[in-house]
């Protein structure tokens, strides 16, 4: 558990989740591996204009925070592939709602 989570165990859950899969990029990780395990250009091909410095720092934390694994291949050149853990599973309601609550405020957001 990285040290800004457990800070916020202290706080509250809200501050908890927050701490776990707030920040950039992260909702949209989980998303696209919620029904497949990718590598990491897939992955960052499906996120969207993320660059690659910022997906490993995603997840690095994702993976510190149980969300996420990392498997490494002992091949050349080396394959690595992400997939989500149970605990990442258990996020697919989150995703589900946020993003229809997402899609509806795209189509009604005041202009």
């Amino acid at each position: 558990m990285r040290d800004a989570v457990r800070a916020a165990v202290a706080v509250c859950p809200i501050e908890v989740a927050i701490s776990v899969v707030g920040g950039c990029w992260k909702l949209s990780v989980v998303k696209n591996l919620r029904d497949r395990t990718l590598r990491f250009g897939e992955l960052r091909r499906a996120v969207g204009s993320v660059s690659e410095r910022m997906l490993t720092r995603q997840l690095r934390e994702l993976e510190q925070d149980g969300i996420v694994h990392r498997q490494v291949y002992a091949e050349v050149p080396p394959r690595v592939e992400y997939r989500l853990t149970d605990l990442g599973k258990s996020l697919g309601p989150v995703v589900d709602t946020l993003d229809q609550w997402g899609a509806h405020y795209g189509d009604n957001a005041p202009e």
